[in-house]
């Protein structure tokens, strides 16, 4: 097992930092290599020896938090969250200036659709959504529907930062979710 020297770690730490500050200050194309570097106090070689261009940091950066979501959602139910084991909002309370900077208008439209496919597909896993139950609703049409909610909420959220503390945020998704499958039963 190989161990990553902590220079590397805190080199791409400081580059994070710097870039995601840098989102929340100006617009993703306005973002230079030199304005990293600058920022994170390293050279733009650091920074090329790690991502391939601000591209590849920004698509790395997506991917680990995306992938720390799914994480939450694949090992923490719903009860849980009820009962205090940490979900995603307190997940973004923890990472603030990284998802304030994704969602804000000057954001990245990639990371919002990223974003959007886990929430579906979260819906889609963990609750109970069949185009049967109600004729004429697709689940689709049912998924993008509460999926698009859910995703405008945390965006609401971040634009008027965080007037709700995590947990209550939480309380309110899983009821607003379980309303979902309570949607009018038809008869066939």
């Amino acid at each position: 097992m190989s161990t990553i020297d902590r220079r590397i770690i805190r080199s791409q730490e400081a580059i994070k930092k710097a870039f995601v500050e840098l989102m929340s200050e100006k617009n993703f194309d306005h973002i230079t290599i030199q304005d990293i570097a600058d920022r994170a106090n390293v050279n733009r070689r650091t920074i090329y020896l790690h991502y391939m261009d601000k591209f590849d940091l920004l698509d790395k950066l997506i991917e680990e938090h995306i992938k720390k979501l799914r994480e939450i959602c694949e090992t923490t139910s719903d009860m849980e969250i009820l009962n205090g084991s940490p979900g995603w909002f307190e997940y973004f309370e923890r990472h603030y200036s990284f998802f304030s900077a994704m969602l804000a208008s000057k954001g990245s439209p990639s990371f919002r659709s990223r974003f959007l496919e886990l929430v579906v597909e979260d819906l889609k896993n963990g609750y109970n959504i069949r185009e049967g139950k109600n004729p004429g609703l697709s689940e689709d049409v049912i998924l993008q529907f509460f999926g698009t909610a859910c995703v405008g909420a945390v965006e609401w959220w971040f634009k008027n930062e965080m007037p709700y503390p995590p947990q209550v945020m939480e309380e309110q998704m899983i009821t607003l979710l379980d309303s979902m499958e309570k949607l009018p039963q038809f008869s066939e």
